[in-house]
């Protein structure tokens, strides 16, 4: 039996599955944020706590030029798009998003980032009638990208994994 490590937290009441059709999300994800070898997160598990709210339509993974070409390959096997920037990746992650918000095939923005910078993409994309979920790992994911989103998806990083399972043993 496969484990999944994450939740998803729904801060409205909840709608029948059988009466919502199927949303479609454009994901952005901060890859320097998120995709650290300590977190240990796998992007099938972001894209796979996501169909539980839609189907991923568009996808990209924002890196450094630091990146491992091990990483980049991983990105397009999952069938992301990488963007490669030179210096920080922030304001790379901020254009996506918005380009994702004025996109009207787009219902749902998911950003996977624990930076409270961003609260403003967040904002925005509900200003302009769009369904929100933030995706990210502790320690460090913002409490006010929490609250402001209308989905929080918490996964699980390699030390609780491994904490838990000491626990069950």
């Amino acid at each position: 039996m496969k484990e999944r490590f994450f939740k998803i937290l729904k801060r409205e009441s909840e709608k029948k599955e059988e009466e919502a059709p199927k949303k479609t999300i454009g994901l952005i994800i901060d890859g320097p944020n998120i995709l650290r070898k300590e977190f240990g997160i796998k992007l099938e598990d972001i894209l796979e706590a996501l169909k539980r709210i839609g189907n991923v339509r568009v996808a990209k993974v924002i890196l450094n030029q630091y990146a491992p070409q091990g990483l980049i390959e991983a990105v397009v096997n999952q069938g992301l798009e990488p963007v490669i920037v030179a210096g920080d990746t922030d304001v790379r992650v901020a254009i996506e998003a918005m380009e994702l918000i004025y996109n009207s095939d787009v219902d749902v923005i998911a950003l996977a980032s624990r930076d409270a910078d961003f609260l403003p993409i967040i904002i925005e994309a509900k200003r302009r009638g769009k369904e929100t979920v933030v995706i990210g790992v502790e320690p460090g994911f913002s409490v006010a990208l929490q609250n402001a989103a209308d989905y929080v998806i918490k996964m699980e990083g390699k030390k609780a994994k491994e904490n838990k399972e000491e626990q069950d043993s």
